[in-house]
């Protein structure tokens, strides 16, 4: 990579780092010092590139990072023999094989590691790459639990790691020209965003498979590892597509997918963490082998602001951004302001005055960067040690209205939640519930949790 190009994105990194009154989330700083005593990358350097999980979400990062010069795929592994071997193949001049992430993380040819295991496993996964000194690129969902959370978040911190949770559709235009134009003052005060994901499965859902024999070439047990064990499940086993289908293992379509999609509305009125969280639905029309619920209605209340969410998948009505009416996935976000009300998706948005309280007003000019691509900005923040936009430090706002909104459906009652201390209140039982209790012999690592 040329010198010019490599200035260019630090420029693009310290704009970032200045716009947040735009609508850019500051970078968290490592300090020089800090990391005196460890080689990283510098600007000439290639960085020595790990994946752990080579299902497609995950080969399609590695792949979007190979294609730069600065990179190198060193390592690859993932549980089924087939996919480690295909995805060393494709980069057989330089990468290894593995089997057990750990044995991964131990390689001393390994900088920075992607995470696209199934979502059951990346808090215990990224939190053993910042004890191993890795920087990581971690899959959305970030986590399945509020503990695991705030525990990626504290050993990022700890280990001073560089962090990017893969919601890719943050790096688009699309949402830049929204955020800009949600933090113009042209709605007016926005008091009620409401989003939502709907496709239809219908009645047969993904399917039955009672053949519970393991293939050869598959580790079974540690595809499992610290969630509860169950026979294997070929539908399972899949891709994340079908993960989102079972709750053990991926916490259902609402980790699946809202990370995408109520990600614009916390970046743009800039939402911490909420104060209430209700959840209710079920699983009422789908028959598969599955068991995540087919309805799924959120309310999360922050100050001044309520965001919904809606999830359904025996129905793909799609409101306004329904277009040709046939069965499809659909999703949108909603903004009501009260000079008027915008609706969008990953690709658009359209306004909707409400009478002339919007007359005259311009659209704002564009003031947030453009990205230099989800994976391109967590490369050049592993040389600059700046954390990009998706870091933990920001996902977990995202992250943590998902896990309570699970939760809240599991025990059937609406979460009080303290933004200040990032606890519970009130709830004993929900309190100990949001720490999991991982399959022996793992452990969850709750003396990250100390420091939070």
């Amino acid at each position: 990579m040329s010198q010019s190009k490599l200035a260019s994105r630090r420029r693009f990194m310290r704009r970032t780092a200045a716009a947040g009154a735009a609508g850019v989330v500051a970078p968290y700083f490592v300090s020089a010092s800090a990391l005196a005593s460890e080689k990283r990358p510098g600007a000439n350097d290639r960085i020595q590139l790990g994946i752990i999980g080579c299902g497609g979400m995950g080969r399609g990062n590695l792949s979007n990072c190979a294609a730069h010069p600065d990179v190198v795929v060193t390592a690859a592994c993932d549980v089924q023999k087939a996919r480690v071997e295909s995805t060393v193949q494709q980069y057989k001049e330089s990468a290894k094989p593995y089997r057990d992430y750990r044995e991964l993380l131990a390689a001393k040819d390994v900088d920075a590691v992607i995470i696209a295991s199934p979502p059951h496993w990346h808090a215990l996964q990224a939190i053993a790459a910042c004890e191993a000194g890795k920087d990581i690129y971690l899959q959305k969902p970030m986590t399945l639990h509020l503990g695991e959370s705030l525990a990626v978040v504290s050993a990022v911190k700890k280990h001073q790691r560089v962090s990017q949770v893969g919601t890719q559709i943050h790096a688009g235009e699309n949402y830049r020209r929204i955020v800009e134009y949600i933090r113009s003052g042209n709605l007016g005060k926005v008091s009620v965003a409401r989003t939502f994901n709907v496709m239809n499965q219908g009645p047969k859902g993904i399917g039955t498979d009672p053949n519970t024999q393991v293939p050869d070439g598959v580790d079974w047990e540690m595809w499992i590892g610290p969630a509860k064990m169950r026979p294997y499940n070929r539908i399972l086993a899949a891709d994340s597509y079908n993960h989102c289908s079972f709750m053990d293992y991926s916490g259902g379509w609402l980790p699946g997918m809202a990370p995408h999609i109520i990600d614009l509305p916390i970046w743009a009125l800039d939402l911490g963490y909420p104060t209430h969280v209700s959840c209710l639905g079920g699983r009422f029309v789908i028959r598969d082998d599955g068991d995540a619920p087919d309805v799924q209605e959120v309310l999360w209340q922050y100050p001044g602001v309520t965001m919904t969410w809606m999830g359904m998948l025996a129905n793909s009505y799609g409101f306004d951004l329904h277009g040709e009416p046939v069965p499809k996935r659909r999703l949108g976000i909603y903004f009501h302001g009260v000079n008027g009300t915008m609706f969008c998706d990953y690709g658009m948005f359209k306004i909707i005055p409400e009478g002339d309280r919007m007359k005259g007003l311009q659209p704002p000019p564009k003031s947030i960067p453009p990205s230099p691509g989800h994976e391109r900005e967590w490369l050049d923040c592993i040389k600059t040690r700046e954390q990009p936009s998706c870091s933990v430090f920001y996902h977990t706002r995202i992250d943590v209205p998902l896990v309570l909104a699970n939760l809240s459906l599991r025990l059937g009652r609406t979460i009080r939640f303290d933004p200040a201390t990032k606890q519970i209140v009130g709830d004993e039982e929900a309190a100990k519930a949001a720490v999991p209790e991982y399959r022996s012999p793992w452990k969850f690592p709750k003396e990250y949790l100390e420091a939070v």
